[in-house]
């Protein structure tokens, strides 16, 4: 067990800092308004019926949610521990009760999280996931984009089942990456351009793309998904999520490698070496076991429910505790397991704590707020070009944050009640916030865990890193955009 330590003098200054951006806002006026008979917030000057609004508590709460997403970025501490402080702060100071505190912990989205969690715990302690992605190496790295697409087909997999993209990415598929640039005799102070760049490339971008595939493609999503239901009354759940995505996912994935391959300059040359060191390790991992099979039935499962809500009812918070049942059962996993997986219970943490805090923003009219201060800017213009420059906005912005989570949690839900104002159809909404919170981690190598670690290999430089990054923007937001608006049409959501 790992000895408690005092909190180290640089984390201790950037906690003090994130206090005092708190303090800051705490101690400032909170402004003026009104809400009108259709629950729509305007300004205090507005000559409209309406009932006016103290916004004083909401303030407070907006000054410590603040204060958290500055945490979550400078890391003081980690993000759960940010999280109980935060909801323990407002409950002190008698800005919220005690109960309003706990409320998030009593919704769904969180234990659709910690069950996802869990289900991905036993994905990898199985091997099953590595089993996977080996498999893909072995049959389609024959050569340097094959090598690429299996990475890509590999996301695409895993995506359905660990939500975690920093456990599936850093986890399962960066090692295999880093295995493959080697055998290929490519290392980051030696010959980087023989395959290593391509492969880190691919490997961190094809994660995001897997990520803003599936509702349990990143942790955070769900968070959309709420966001969706309180700003519109949808429910954007799995399997609509991944009919939206399923189609500019899929070019995107066909696109990706060949893109990189041309923007590093990847010469063509062998990879024999690459697909027999993965066959090596396939053959190490010995024939399918039981725990294996059942993963792999459990998975077709889930896949199969998910996607078929409609019929049986069943929503995906419910399915995915019947798997997590179900690994107990056959004990393919144990009560032991479950309670020592650290990542389930630390999302449970900070997933309801966050939306506890978003619950009461918007409660106390602080999203709306917001979004009016926005839509006088934007409001002019026709809902489509309003669209676009919120999603140009939303995407963009990622510059300014370390984690999608902070970006998710501090901007999704005011964005989405600004396109509700605009008279924006709720689904391409939903879609283009959804998809973007995830696609916009291309732009840094400090958006998110598995893009830290595949920069972390040293492959790319940091300037590298960025320039490539911008480029895969505009990719992403021509096909998702684009492609995917094409698509979203014939689906009838506009």
């Amino acid at each position: 067990m790992a000895e408690a330590s005092p909190i180290s003098r640089p984390a201790g200054v950037r906690l003090v800092l994130c206090v005092l951006i708190g303090l800051v806002l705490w101690m400032m006026p909170a402004p003026a308004g009104w809400v009108t008979g259709a629950g729509t917030f305007s300004p205090a000057s507005a000559s409209v019926p309406a009932e006016a609004l103290d916004l004083t508590t909401g303030w407070q709460v907006l000054a410590v949610f603040i204060a958290a997403i500055a945490a979550f970025l400078l890391r003081p501490l980690p993000m759960g521990a940010v999280t109980l402080l935060a909801l323990t702060l407002l409950a002190v100071t008698e800005t919220l009760t005690i109960k309003q505190t706990m409320a998030g912990y009593a919704d769904e989205t969180v234990w659709l999280v910690v069950a996802a969690f869990l289900i991905a715990g036993s994905v990898t302690r199985t091997g099953f996931g590595r089993r996977i992605a080996l498999g893909l190496v072995v049959w389609l790295g024959r050569s340097l984009l094959g090598l690429g697409y299996a990475l890509c087909a590999a996301e695409m997999i895993l995506g359905t089942l660990i939500p975690s993209n920093t456990a599936r990415g850093g986890g399962v598929l960066a090692p295999i990456a880093r295995s493959l640039a080697e055998a290929l005799k490519s290392f980051p102070d030696c010959h980087p351009e023989r395959g290593g760049a391509f492969l880190m490339l691919v490997g961190a971008h094809a994660n995001l793309i897997a990520a803003a595939m599936y509702l349990t493609g990143m942790a955070a999503n769900p968070l959309v998904r709420r966001a969706a239901n309180d700003v519109y009354g949808i429910d954007f759940g799995w399997g609509t999520w991944a009919l939206g995505a399923i189609v500019p996912a899929i070019v995107s994935f066909l696109i990706l490698p060949p893109l990189l391959r041309r923007l590093t300059r990847t010469a063509k040359f062998d990879t024999n070496a690459a697909r027999e060191s993965a066959k090596r390790d396939l053959v190490a991992l010995g024939g399918w076991q039981r725990d294996e099979i059942i993963m792999a039935v459990l998975g077709a499962g889930l896949l199969i429910l998910w996607t078929t809500s409609f019929w049986h009812g069943m929503g995906p918070t419910l399915v995915a505790w019947i798997g997590v049942c179900v690994l107990l059962l056959t004990g393919t996993e144990t009560w032991e397991g479950v309670l020592k997986n650290r990542g389930a219970w630390d999302a449970l943490i900070w997933v309801g704590g966050i939306l506890t805090l978003a619950n009461q923003l918007r409660e106390h009219g602080i999203i709306g707020w917001f979004a009016h201060s926005i839509q006088s800017a934007v409001m002019p213009f026709p809902a489509v070009v309003v669209l676009l420059l919120l999603a140009l906005a939303y995407f963009y912005s990622m510059y300014a944050f370390s984690m999608l989570t902070a970006h998710i949690a501090a901007m999704v839900a005011a964005f989405l009640v600004i396109t509700k104002t605009a008279e924006i159809p709720a689904l391409v909404a939903v879609a283009v916030m959804a998809y973007l919170s995830n696609l916009c981690a291309c732009l840094t190598p400090y958006s998110s865990g598995p893009v830290i670690i595949y920069f972390g290999n040293g492959y790319v430089s940091s300037p590298r890193w960025f320039g490539y990054g911008f480029v895969i923007s505009i990719f992403h937001l021509t096909i998702w955009l684009g492609i995917g608006a094409l698509w979203w049409k014939a689906l009838g959501w506009w």
